[in-house]
């Protein structure tokens, strides 16, 4: 079956807390699918991570422990309690073991998890592969595709010739599959519900079936078979609005209201519920953060305080998005609630662009909708031919991704043609081409911090380039293809390892060894 990325699953969300979404967010839906997998009864779990990936350097510092074990106990991404979770699990009885070992993992965020109680043993192996999306590859050794977008239902038999027929004339379903292992083999139902208890009870009474399984979709918006979506390149875009003269952002509609089966109404107002979310975030950094575990203060406020005696070099929609970015990032690391926008590690350059552009020009709250959306449009594209994943592409594919999306927005929201956004987005994306991704200290803070800030400025010189009409030269379809590869060459050392670029200087490590003895290194300004 054809999969599309969503607005909402893949860009524009999850709505979380943590440092990283392809960290806290990712593992704590792989937990939540671990959790369906022991019917919510879980007594031992020991998880196996390897030592040529990113999550062995990364697994404690950068949020997955935290997301595991919220998910293990069927929490929220967004739930108050998560950086305590650790705390809960073990009240909760739930023995865990980390162990770094050589699984011949493939994917850099690859997570090998066994599960037990006194009643059964159950395996999964699932990877991160960015924004907070997940795809579980094998369940108790028999190789499958889950991304969370579908009830899943897992029928363990040992032979499928009774089963599937009755299936097929007794449930509507997606897809079904009998998935055969050395050990394990099931029948896999991908579809909008799970079966009603009569089926499934006629099913546990046939011959060779052993039990049932059932997992939850674990994403907002979800799959459906024979999924069509209208386009999914800017070329395809483009030819489908040859005789329609849509906006980016009505184009958006369009492809999210036929990717998630959703009224263009419904689409609109789900990104208004996101904005929404986004604003408190930034309204919340600016009274000021305080949280003892992290590497950087409240420094929006001292960037206010300048602003506001006017000792800034001058450009007030440009300092107004610094201060935007900043206070968000400042929300992220002090655990409040954000929006993965397309990541937690970048959820600061678009949201910090699109606010403060749009309050520095007066415009209305529909005008940042509207530009979200056009932004998530040009995210969808990046999701379906490269990645947002850090870990795969390097801080290009985040900050990079989140400059390029919020350039074509910006376009938009100075009245720009669909070319001129474009273009923006072309540009903006070129500019972020090989960035690599060195946080200090082993955490999602700084440069992070930095790298959004570029971004958005970033953002704001290409789209003031783009609407006076400079030459793109590359369009944004090969630019993007090109992020790909470019990430691809990138050396593991340099992509979220915290084993090089200024993750591996003296000054880094030293703040790493005082974060691991529980010392504040908070930094005050000059």
């Amino acid at each position: 079956m054809s999969t599309f990325p969503s607005i909402f699953n893949d860009v524009i969300g999850p709505v979380m807390r943590g440092p990283s979404s392809s960290h806290c967010a990712a593992s704590l839906r792989i937990a939540r699918l671990c959790r369906d997998l022991m019917d919510e009864n879980i007594q031992d779990i020991f998880i196996e991570f390897d030592p040529n990936g990113s999550l062995a350097t990364t697994h404690k510092s950068q949020g997955s422990d935290m997301g595991l074990f919220g998910g293990f106990l069927g929490w929220e991404a967004y739930d108050e309690r998560l950086p305590e979770s650790e705390k809960y699990l073990e009240g909760a009885g739930i023995k865990v073991i980390i162990n770094i070992c050589d699984i011949n993992a493939d994917h850099p965020n690859t997570y090998k998890i066994t599960l037990s109680n006194a009643r059964e043993i159950r395996r999964l192996t699932a990877i991160s592969t960015g924004g907070g999306m997940i795809e579980v590859i094998d369940i108790d050794g028999v190789a499958v595709s889950m991304a969370g977008d579908y009830f899943e239902t897992l029928i363990y038999c040992a032979n499928p010739d009774q089963v599937i027929p009755y299936l097929q004339a007794s449930i509507p379903y997606d897809d079904i599959q009998f998935r055969h292992g050395a050990e394990h083999s099931f029948i896999q139902i991908k579809a909008q519900s799970f079966p009603d208890s009569i089926i499934c009870q006629e099913l546990l009474n046939m011959d060779g079936v052993a039990f049932i399984k059932y997992l939850k979709p674990v994403l907002p918006v979800m799959a459906r078979k024979n999924l069509q979506v209208p386009f999914i390149t800017c070329a395809e875009m483009l030819e489908y609005n040859a005789d329609k003269n849509k906006s980016l952002w009505e184009l958006a509609v369009d492809y999210e209201s036929a990717r998630g089966n959703l009224s263009a109404d419904a689409v609109f107002e789900k990104m208004r519920s996101i904005i929404h979310i986004m604003g408190n975030a930034i309204n919340l950094g600016l009274k000021g953060t305080h949280y003892e575990d992290r590497i950087l203060g409240s420094q929006s406020l001292q960037f206010k305080a300048q602003l506001d005696a006017e000792k800034l070099i001058g450009g007030d929609a440009n300092n107004r998005i610094i201060l935007y970015v900043s206070a968000m990032m400042e929300v992220k690391s002090s655990m409040g609630v954000i929006v993965a926008a397309p990541t937690a590690g970048s959820c600061g350059a678009l949201p910090g662009a699109l606010f403060g552009t749009a309050h520095s020009l007066g415009l209305s709250e529909d005008e940042i909708v509207k530009a979200m959306l056009a932004a998530g449009l040009i995210g969808v594209f990046i999701a379906a031919h490269a990645t947002f994943a850090a870990e795969v592409g390097g801080c290009m594919a985040e900050t990079g991704s989140g400059g390029g999306m919020a350039a074509a927005a910006l376009v938009g929201m100075k009245g720009g043609t669909l070319e001129q956004a474009l273009a923006a987005a072309s540009l903006a994306l070129q500019n972020s081409l090989g960035i690599i991704c060195d946080p200090i200290g082993n955490r999602v803070e700084a440069p992070c911090l930095g790298r959004n800030v570029m971004a958005a400025s970033n953002a704001v010189s290409s789209a003031n380039m783009a609407l006076s009409n400079y030459l793109q030269l590359i369009p944004p379809d090969e630019v993007i293809e090109t992020m790909k590869a470019v990430g691809d060459q990138i050396h593991h050392t340099l992509r979220c390892t915290n084993l090089g670029g200024l993750s591996v200087t003296k000054s880094a490590k030293r703040i790493e060894a005082m974060l691991e003895e529980g010392v504040s290194v908070v930094y005050k300004s000059c």
